[in-house]
């Protein structure tokens, strides 16, 4: 039976959508959260699937917090293009990464997994 592994992190950046409903957005920030899902199938001596603390250092050190994603990234930075992309880098460091959500407020995110 397998264990999920769920780690959030905040951050914070700004960003515009460069085509909403057919022009730019105004640049405007949020307060991000991101949080990743790992499957664990096994647990290590110390009753450990995957480290929390490895996992969370991973997201300290690939989310651009204080900067504006426009400047980042090379694609429009909607929540869902982010998760997207964030999804790929959890999966080159934490290969059992199946699903990343991205919230851009408390009440609206996207979710992304591959099938």
């Amino acid at each position: 039976m397998p264990w999920t592994i769920r780690v959030r992190r905040k951050f914070n950046a700004a960003h515009f959508l460069t085509s909403y409903k057919g022009t730019p957005e105004p640049l405007h920030g949020h307060t991000w959260l991101a949080e990743v899902y790992i499957r664990a199938d096994e647990l290590d001596e110390g009753g450990i699937g995957v480290d929390f603390l490895e996992v969370d250092a991973y997201l300290r050190e690939i989310l651009p917090d204080y900067r504006s994603l426009n400047e980042v990234f090379d694609f429009s930075p909607s929540a869902e293009n982010v998760a997207k992309w964030l999804y790929e880098k959890m999966k080159e460091r934490f290969p059992n990464t199946f699903k990343v959500v991205v919230w851009e407020t408390e009440n609206c995110g996207a979710e992304y997994y591959e099938t």
